[in-house]
């Protein structure tokens, strides 16, 4: 599977909500997948990903509309929990989630955020304690 830095702080905390039926379709399945499966490998990438793939507002090979912005918050990520763009097992990435996210770096992280903004992703290091 592939996800960008961000997306893996996202699927910490999707709920069933999100821009479209297909993308919140596509986003249940890879959340569902997730959670049954921490031996799951995770190819972190700095583009469009599984879960872009459905978004409405993909619109291109790594373009966004809001690009720019979304590029800013996958350095974040990345710059927080360390990242490269390689393989993981996706446990590995949730043990650097729970050691790295506290409220303060999700916040900064994730402060451009639409669903941050409206309180739908609130302490991701609590959740996965």
């Amino acid at each position: 599977m592939r996800l960008r830095p961000h997306h893996l702080l996202c699927v910490q905390n999707f709920a069933g909500k999100g821009y479209s039926a297909e993308f919140t379709d596509n986003m249940s399945r890879i959340t569902s997948h997730l959670r049954r499966g921490e031996d799951a490998v995770i190819d972190i990438v700095r583009s469009t990903d599984d879960i872009c793939a459905k978004c409405p507002y993909m619109i291109g090979d790594d373009l966004c509309r809001d690009n720019e912005k979304v590029k800013a918050i996958d350095e974040k990520a990345a710059f927080y929990l360390d990242l490269e763009e390689k393989s993981y097992i996706y446990r590995e990435l949730l043990q650097k989630i729970k050691e790295r996210i506290t409220e303060v770096a999700q916040d900064d992280i994730c402060s451009g955020c639409s669903w941050h903004a409206a309180g739908d992703c609130k302490g991701i290091a609590i959740r996965i304690s």
